[in-house]
């Protein structure tokens, strides 16, 4: 998949400007996994910069055209993607839905909400790939829906291993704006983090699990 060098660059430089990423490896963040990290990331903090939350949109329409062509509808995963996907499908004149974690136990019971026909081509928004154990579930409910994904879209990948096996695994291709190592390149260019706490910044990606343990 297509990341572009300068584009990576300059959403990890945005992503720090906002504070939506926070570089820690002192002081380390819990995971609700119970994970130690040296990274925080919250991208649903650019929805709050016009500027940010414009550069990003035309980014992820971008990224989607060179990656994937146009496809006939764009799906947000909640909860992260539903607000970009949005924000995509209005810039490219497209249909918009989006996927529940779990269908609902009252009313239609939809895991899919929006309408749809069987055999559309999707492309799928994110913000965030982690494990990507979130984004799998939804595409696999639209598989099941007959749905035709193409790929999946996000702004930032932590960049694991275990992210990339389980996309492989459900034969879906994505790419994200900017990863984990444009992030700590343009971290240390523009002086957020010290020359020493890179080490430990590669560290936890080689292994997050046991990263402080």
């Amino acid at each position: 998949m297509i990341l572009d060098n300068d584009r990576a660059l300059k959403v990890a430089e945005f992503l720090l400007q906002i504070k939506a990423i926070k570089l820690q490896p002192n002081d380390p963040f819990t995971w609700a996994s119970g994970i130690k990290s040296p990274i925080y990331c919250d991208n649903r903090i650019s929805l709050s910069y016009p500027s940010v939350r414009t550069y990003l949109r035309q980014a992820y329409c971008d990224a989607i055209i060179e990656n994937f062509g146009k496809p006939d509808a764009i799906a947000g995963v909640a909860t992260g993607g539903i607000a970009q996907g949005a924000l995509i499908a209005q810039e490219m004149g497209l249909p918009f839905i989006y996927i529940r974690s779990e269908a609902k136990a009252h009313g239609m019971g939809n895991q899919i909400e929006g309408y749809y026909d069987k055999g559309q081509k999707i492309v799928v928004i994110e913000d965030l790939i982690s494990t990507g154990k979130s984004s799998i579930q939804a595409i696999q409910a639209m598989k099941e829906a007959e749905l035709n994904i193409l790929g999946l879209v996000a702004i930032f990948t932590y960049g694991f291993k275990e992210s990339v096996d389980n996309f492989a695994k459900i034969d879906c291709p994505f790419v994200t704006l900017s990863n984990y190592d444009h992030l700590i390149e343009e971290a240390k260019k523009q002086n957020y983090i010290e020359a020493g706490d890179v080490q430990q910044l590669l560290e936890w990606k080689a292994s997050p699990r046991t990263w402080k343990k």
